[in-house]
Order: structure tokens, then C-alpha cells, then sequence
């Protein structure tokens, strides 16, 4: 069963005099799920994230929080009477508070708030840390403390501005998993913004891919991985690259790497140059293939292996290939093509598109970063 709208943003546009940051977004999020701002530094995810929370006016459109408006032009509700809780990215904690005192700050004058404080620092895992203050607390423990303080006034949406950024890597895997089923267990709406797609798409139920102020599409991560809308998110979402084909049936399309056929038709005419999109884990190590590449470089990544591959045209190729399989640069190796879902654009100068030669010398369409 679906759950009922709680957030809607109509045509929503924002700025600072003539410029605007933010135009025409379109999204809506349902009570109970997670929602997901990604994208480059200045792509307008964070001024959109204060839009929300009322920190910043709006130039055109609307944005709803249940069927209230709480913001369009000329008009903004005050964030203390919207009813929404935020944490940042410096956790923003009274340093003469203890833990305890953190998360009851907002909540004082209730009855049971000594229970509610008590019942959040279990569900965070700090019962145990309660009467401690932040500076005694790593860097993890206290963001779970900021989470605890924005939840025990019961919001009805929780905005996350890069909560994860001043952790190191492990710790930022770790923590976003957790939050998200804290989340989940509390049953509350939130949006998380975030340039980092590994933490969007562990915390997220839908993620919205921004560029230059413009969201590109708005889906499940299964969905921006598979079924890109734009090449920008085909080209930002998994390390997307491109290799030029000709389309020679709905299906079908004929490249360097020979036929490649995939799950879905297209329209355009028979022989269009088209730009096919493949990601490190559509070219697959094959010993005994006929198509070779030789290997331009390589990085070790743990659980695979990131190969930098020419093809004898001179193109070049990322493939993951299990750790197991080490490989040295200036050797030659079988791939084969393993891409079931065909996704394809229209070749450059077709579409308004800008491509970018990067220092890989694969073809990736430019972003705003």
C-alpha cells in the first residue's frame, strides 16, 4: 500500500537576484520514505535542502508539507512552525551539555521527556553514553546524538545536510546503513543531500540527480543505475562511460566491441550514430575471447580489481575484474561484453550535450564539478 504525500515541490524555483540556483524542480516524497539530493559541489542540492527548511525564499513555485504551503514567492513559513528537524554536517552539539541534555534540548517542557530522551540514545545504541559530553565522544557517536536531538521532537520530515562528511570511509559506511534503519524503526520522512552516490544509494528510497540547477531524474537507485533518463546520469551513477555505435535494429547495435544486443527498443532510424553507455562491470574478463585489450593501468580495490583497457582502435575501457586476477599493464587479455540492459543516446551534436576528454581518455559527458 502506498503511503500518503507528505512533500511536494511544484515548479520550484530559487536564487539570489537575477540567478537562479534552482529551476523547475519537480518531486514529491511519501510519508515514511527517504529521499535523496545527489550531485556536484554548486549543483543546487543544498540550496534546495534550505528551501525545505525555510533557510532560504523561493523565486517561483510552491512547496507543500502535508497539504500546507510553506513556501512560494513572497511567502515563508518560519522554520521553528514547520515542524521539520535537521542535522548537520558538524553535528552543531552544545559542547556544555551532556549527551543526554543534547537530545532533550528541544523536548524540556514535555512530561515524558526524560523517557523519550532515554528511549532515542537506546535506539541510537548511547544509552550507555548518556551523561557524557560531546568533546568526550568520537566523531560517529556524536553525529548519532545530533540524529537523536532532531528526532525526539517527533518531526514531520528530518533534512540531512552531508551528515557523513567529516567521517572517515569505513565509519561513513557504517553510520549510514545504521541511520537508515534508525529511520526506518521510527517510521519518519527524510532527505538526505550528498555528493557521495554509495551513501545515497544506502540510505535512500528515491534519488534525485542534480546539474546546474536542474534535477535531472528523480527514481529508485536500481532505476538511475539501469535506466537513466540523461546522459549526464547515465555518465555520474556508477562510473558510466561511453563508446560509439551505429544502431542497426530497435535492439541492436553494432560497436568496436562487435554486436551488443539488450532488453529494450529504440525508435530512432536504422544506421544512427548513437553513444552506447557501458560501466566497468558490462566488460567482463574472458581468457578464451577472441576480443582482445591490452591493459593501460590498473587500481586495487579490495573485493575487484578497476583495469584501464585499450582497445586496438586505440579506445579506451574500465572493467572490474576480480582480485583474484592480477594482471600487469602492457599485457593483452580476452573481454567479452556482458550488458544486458541496452542504453543508448543519441550521438553528440544531436543532443546538448558536452563531452569531456578527461585524464582517462574515456568519453564522459562534462558535469558542473
Amino acid at each position: 500500500m502506498s503511503q500518503p504525500l507528505l512533500l511536494n515541490l511544484r515548479d520550484l524555483s530559487c536564487g539570489y537576484n537575477e540567478h537562479k540556483v534552482v529551476q523547475d524542480l519537480n518531486l514529491h516524497l511519501n510519508a515514511g520514505d527517504i529521499g535523496c539530493l545527489l550531485g556536484p559541489s554548486g549543483c543546487g542540492k543544498t540550496t534546495t535542502l534550505r528551501a525545505i527548511a525555510g533557510f532560504e525564499p523561493v523565486v517561483a513555485g510552491e512547496i507543500q508539507l502535508t497539504d500546507e504551503v510553506i513556501s512560494r514567492a513572497g511567502f515563508t513559513l518560519a522554520p521553528e512552525k514547520r515542524r521539520i528537524g535537521m542535522v548537520f554536517q558538524d553535528y552543531a552539539l552544545f559542547p556544555h551539555l551532556s549527551v543526554a541534555e543534547n537530545v532533550a534540548f528541544g523536548i524540556r517542557q514535555q512530561a515524558n521527556c526524560e523517557h523519550i530522551t532515554a528511549e532515542l540514545l537506546e535506539l541510537v545504541k548511547l544509552g550507555h553514553l548518556s551523561k557524557r559530553y560531546p568533546h568526550e565522544l568520537s566523531g560517529g557517536q556524536q553525529q548519532r546524538v545530533a540524529l537523536a536531538r532532531a528526532l525526539a521532537p517527533e518531526p514531520r520530515l528530518l533534512l540531512l545536510d552531508e551528515p557523513f562528511s567529516n567521517l572517515d570511509g569505513e565509519l561513513r559506511r557504517r553510520l549510514s546503513h545504521e541511520v537508515r534503519d534508525i529511520l526506518k524503526a521510527r517510521g519518519t520522512s527524510a532527505i538526505l543531500v550528498t555528493h557521495d552516490q554509495e551513501e545515497a544509494f544506502a540510505v535512500s528510497d528515491h534519488v534525485g540527480v542534480f546539474h546546474e540547477g536542474r534535477l535531472q531524474q528523480w527514481d529508485t537507485p536500481y532505476n538511475l543505475y539501469h535506466e537513466p533518463l540523461t546522459p549526464f546520469v547515465a555518465s555520474f551513477i556508477g562510473q558510466g562511460y561511453f563508446i560509439r555505435g551505429q544502431l542497426l535494429s530497435p535492439d541492436t547495435v553494432q560497436t568496436e566491441l562487435g554486436l551488443i544486443r539488450g532488453n529494450r527498443a529504440y525508435t530512432w532510424a536504422s544506421g544512427s550514430a548513437v553513444d552506447v553507455l557501458l560501466r566497468p562491470d558490462d566488460i567482463v574478463y574472458d581468457p578464451d575471447s577472441e576480443l582482445k585489450a591490452l591493459i593501460a593501468g590498473k587500481t586495487f580495490l579490495g573485493a575487484a580489481t578497476l583495469y584501464r583497457l585499450q582497445l586496438a582502435t586505440g579506445s579506451l575501457l574500465e572493467s572490474l575484474f576480480p582480485s583474484h586476477v592480477d594482471l600487469q599493464p602492457g599485457t593483452n587479455v580476452g573481454i567479452r561484453v556482458a550488458a544486458d540492459h541496452l542504453v543508448v543516446f543519441p550521438a553528440p551534436g544531436s543532443i546538448a550535450a558536452q563531452i569531456n576528454l578527461g585524464d582517462s581518455g574515456v568519453r564522459r559527458y562534462s558535469s558542473a564539478s
